[in-house]
């Protein structure tokens, strides 16, 4: 059975948004190009999928940063399933519209075979974890305060409680943390 991998980078104080002031180096770039090396499909709900599309320019006019053109490499190859009620098309060969609720399809992709599917919007992140359908988490945490932005967890409906599995450190001072749900949940106050 495939695992559903929540992969996500936040700040210190919290915020997800890719206006945040996250460190986007060298490290980082090939950290996710791994992942999704080894990744079978990406979900994305039309925002973050719309700002992905950034690295389709990459591929036809490539950076002067390797670590970014591997990355738009990476991100072109791996399948891509976007949950949107807006989007005609995806405009990217490798992606495609999923016709069929968050909950269904992750549940039917989990039964199939092959590699580990990943969520890539915190929308999906929310609406996953509230459905219990979250394996792993990786929280990549970047050593800034904000201060404003659009907050990771604001809603989630009951308690998770996670169990840490691993870390890994980034020279920029960013940590990933691995985490899986324990079975332990209590209902939010």
């Amino acid at each position: 059975m495939r695992k559903v991998i929540a992969a996500i980078n936040m700040t210190l104080d919290g915020f997800c948004d890719h206006t945040a002031g996250l460190i986007a180096d060298d490290e980082l770039h090939y950290h996710y190009a791994d992942l999704l090396n080894n990744a079978g499909v990406i979900l994305y709900g039309r925002t973050t999928y719309q700002l992905m599309q950034f690295w389709q320019a990459l591929l036809k006019n490539p950076s002067d940063e390797k670590s970014m053109n591997d990355f738009a490499i990476s991100i072109n190859k791996i399948e891509k399933l976007i949950f949107s009620t807006t989007l005609k098309d995806t405009g990217w060969n490798t992606a495609k519209l999923a016709n069929r609720p968050l909950e269904e399809e992750v549940l039917a992709l989990k039964q199939q075979s092959g590699k580990d599917i990943f969520i890539g919007s915190r929308s999906l992140i929310i609406q996953l974890l509230n459905c219990n359908l979250v394996d792993e988490f990786q929280v990549c945490i970047h050593p800034v305060i904000e201060g404003k932005g659009l907050p990771l967890f604001d809603q989630i409906k009951e308690r998770i409680v996670l169990k840490l599995t691993k870390t890994k450190y980034l020279n920029s001072g960013a940590t990933v943390f691995y985490y899986e749900p324990t079975l332990e949940k209590t209902k939010n106050r």
